[in-house]
């Protein structure tokens, strides 16, 4: 289900993050449209996680604009964009390793009111069965691939608007890889707004409605999954086939 005509829900104009002296990400400027599933790709050092950690109120810009449904959120809190619907799947997960399953999904839940955690919680199982399956395990006890629908499922446990995913299939089995892959698509189906980094930019684009290509800190090609996944000379400098 693609945006289509619809405004974009997430507008980002010339943003730029520092370390330090070095510009990690310069002046980056994206937009995202309702029910649309974009993609982020480029080589390791590209900025695509300074990128999606900026827009989540980790990183502070030096510069530009990030308009979340037309009002200016440049800079707020991490917290204040969650409860406005902008969540973050981080890479390498950072789930509470001492805790259930059960009270992972839980803590997802805390910006929505307690009655309705209960039938969130019925939600993500139906759409992850295995975390039905170890609603009582410690989450440091799952498998990559458990580890990282946990991570997935407790950041939709907020009912975000915007769903930003940093490099979901990174580290995992190539048969875990498809799960992941597959449940994009499932997202993409129930109406859900994503934005996902990915390394894998062949499995990315295929899945993409649209994307964008960062190098050295900058975007230096955007269009539809399908046409930077056709345009070979692109994908090799910018990417690699098998990035």
């Amino acid at each position: 289900m693609s945006g289509g005509s619809a405004g974009p829900l997430l507008d980002v104009d010339g943003l730029t993050t520092n370390y330090g002296s070095i510009s990690a990400l310069r002046a980056a400027t994206l937009q995202v449209r309702p029910g649309e599933v974009v993609g982020l790709v480029g080589p390791n050092g590209a900025g695509k996680t300074t990128l999606v950690s900026t827009l989540a109120g980790l990183l502070s810009p030096a510069a530009g604009a990030v308009r979340f449904d037309g009002a200016d959120v440049t800079g707020f809190s991490p917290d204040t964009l969650l409860r406005r619907g902008l969540a973050l799947v981080p890479e390498h997960r950072r789930l509470f390793p001492d805790l259930t399953v059960n009270e992972n999904l839980k803590i997802g839940g805390i910006t929505v009111p307690a009655r309705d955690r209960a039938a969130l919680i019925d939600e993500m199982v139906e759409l992850f069965p295995v975390l039905g399956a170890k609603h009582d395990v410690s989450a440091g006890y799952l498998s990559g691939g458990e580890a990282q629908q946990l991570a997935i499922a407790r950041a939709l446990m907020s009912r975000p608007r915007l769903l930003m995913m940093d490099e979901p299939s990174l580290g995992l089995a190539p048969v875990l890889v498809d799960v992941v892959f597959d449940l994009i698509v499932r997202l993409r189906e129930q109406g859900r707004t994503l934005l996902v980094v990915e390394q894998n930019a062949t499995r990315m684009l295929g899945v993409a409605d649209r994307a964008y290509v960062l190098r050295s800190g900058e975007i230096v090609a955007e269009g539809t999954g399908q046409a930077l996944l056709a345009d070979e000379s692109l994908f090799d400098m910018f990417v690699g086939k098998h990035s």
